[in-house]
């Protein structure tokens, strides 16, 4: 169940991510020019409402249907959703995740239909008035049909929202955000669902909260900065290296494994998260756009022009209210993680599997993958770990590249990933050995790997 949630969770996280570069740009342009912005400009400011409109729901439209039916799939996702969005007076980022998809993959099923009955020499015409013809029905629909529904469902989930918020209650919503972000699912709450609905109340209010509803890098901050006070072992020597990691950085997936160490410290993050949003909640501050990744310095930078205070006392009360509970926690259930234990788990982990890669297979092996949920935070950070102890081994010409866990490539050899990933990676890559992790930053499965290549 877990499994299937990551993959519908990813999927629609999968819509946004790639254009967050787009979003940070509507954000910028919208703290500067905007009435209430850092300058003021009526003709420039002009340039926000359309790209909320067209150009970020567009390119998330078009990013869905090339997901399912490559280039071809974008097309008709856009096109489908300009039905949707001309039909409708809001936003309609509910409507291009469903659109682009569902037109990417109507034309993967008409291809595969007519693939093979398509006459030598009419295949460029048949291609482009497919595209054509299909992508006019989409959007004519999406006009007629689709656009009333996605209105209906953007009402329903803003009466949702605004009953948290009209009753007090928002900061509940950590009950859900927190642990789900340890489970693996921070992109596809951030991204997939938070974000949506923050550009849209930022379309209308200039500035919104949902940005740094999971975002807020001070829950992780305070656990991690509780076991450099009270941690044990290789879980408390390496937190200091994970502060900086996840505080500046922005990669939250570091401080994942230590709350999984001791699941009791969820108790500590959905605190510490609750009390972050009760402070945006008081003071009614909110960011321009997505901080991404969640580091401070891209908080700030998407900060409203009002909002400094609320938003920098969000962080530090989410932090003290995180760490303050976590240390007794620790204190009292706290385990002992030690770099000995971890290597003795991890042999005992290998000899139940596939053991450990023999020589012939180890001098054959030109490809590694390190994977993680979207491929672009810690993901990054492990390959560049484990590519520089390969260069400090000598092994500098063995590849090693990032990538998202549903989409490893099939020449992968070796794949590494954190152990609450495996199933996944196995599924995208069967053919691959697993090395799984627990600890991003120092797993003693780094070294082991480099050494078994060493052979």
């Amino acid at each position: 169940m877990k499994e299937k949630i990551q993959r519908v969770g990813r999927y629609l996280s999968g819509m946004v991510m790639p254009n967050i570069g787009a979003f940070i740009a509507w954000g910028i342009i919208t703290a500067l020019f905007i009435p209430t912005g850092w300058l003021p400009n009526e003709k420039l400011a002009e340039l926000v409402g359309p790209m909320s409109t067209y150009l970020l729901t567009l390119l998330i439209a078009y990013t869905g249907g090339k997901t399912v039916a490559g280039t071809r799939g974008g097309v008709m996702g856009a096109i489908a959703t300009m039905g949707v969005i001309v039909g409708a007076d809001v936003p309609m980022f509910l409507g291009a995740m469903l659109m682009g998809p569902l037109a990417g993959y109507l034309i993967k099923k008409f291809d595969k239909l007519i693939g093979d009955r398509i006459p030598a020499g009419f295949e460029m015409l048949i291609n482009n008035f497919s595209v054509g013809i299909l992508g006019a029905i989409l959007a004519i629909i999406g006009y007629l049909g689709i656009s009333p529904i996605v209105s209906s469902l953007n009402s329903v989930m803003e009466a949702g929202v605004g009953f948290f918020v009209d009753h007090g209650i928002l900061p509940l919503v950590s009950i859900f955000i927190e642990p789900a972000k340890v489970l693996f699912l921070n992109n596809a709450v951030n991204h997939g669902i938070l974000t949506p609905m923050g550009l849209q109340q930022t379309a209308e209010t200039g500035k919104s909260l949902f940005f740094l509803l999971e975002a807020n890098p001070g829950p992780g901050l305070g656990i991690l900065l509780a076991y450099c006070l009270v941690g044990k072992g290789n879980a408390k020597s390496s937190a200091p290296g994970a502060i900086i990691i996840h505080f500046l950085g922005g990669i939250h997936e570091i401080y994942f494994p230590f709350i999984l160490m001791n699941p009791i410290l969820l108790l500590s993050a959905i605190a510490g998260g609750a009390s972050g949003i009760l402070t945006l909640n008081i003071f009614g501050a909110g960011l321009t756009g997505p901080a991404s990744p969640g580091s401070i310095i891209a908080v700030l930078g998407m900060t409203a022009k009002d909002s400094y205070l609320g938003v920098i006392l969000s962080v530090i009360i989410a932090c003290a209210v995180s760490c303050v509970t976590a240390v007794p926690l620790l204190k009292i259930f706290g385990k002992t993680e030690d770099l000995e234990a971890a290597k003795e788990m991890v042999s005992e982990m290998k000899n139940a599997s596939k053991g450990l890669v023999d020589v012939k297979a180890a001098k054959n092996i030109s490809s590694i993958v390190f994977a993680c949920d979207a491929g672009m935070g810690s993901s990054a950070m492990g390959a560049t770990i484990l590519r520089k102890k390969l260069a400090a081994a000598g092994l500098g010409s063995i590849n090693v590249v990032h990538a998202s866990v549903s989409s490893i490539p099939d020449n992968a050899q070796v794949v590494v990933t954190h152990e609450e990933l495996r199933e996944r990676a196995a599924s995208s890559c069967p053919g691959a050995r697993l090395v799984l992790i627990k600890n991003f930053l120092s797993a003693p499965e780094y070294d082991m790997l480099v050494n078994e290549l060493k052979v």
